[in-house]
């Protein structure tokens, strides 16, 4: 994917910031199934870096 104009940027990061929020949330949560955990978790922080270099990389086509 790749961020065409402000606003794909702007919901890009309230996504971003959501999924901060639920990694922190699932990551201290008590839990039963230690593995469903840990594979959620590997799965946002793959999502949260991907979304990460998206704004990454449009900020740095993006005139100053």
């Amino acid at each position: 994917m790749t961020l065409a104009n402000p606003i794909q940027f702007q919901a890009t990061k309230e996504k971003l910031r959501l999924l901060k929020d639920r990694y922190a949330e699932i990551r201290t949560a008590p839990t039963d199934d230690e593995n469903t955990r840990d594979i959620t978790l590997r799965s946002l922080k793959q999502l949260i870096n991907q979304l990460t270099e998206e704004l990454a990389r449009y900020e740095s086509k993006t005139p100053a």
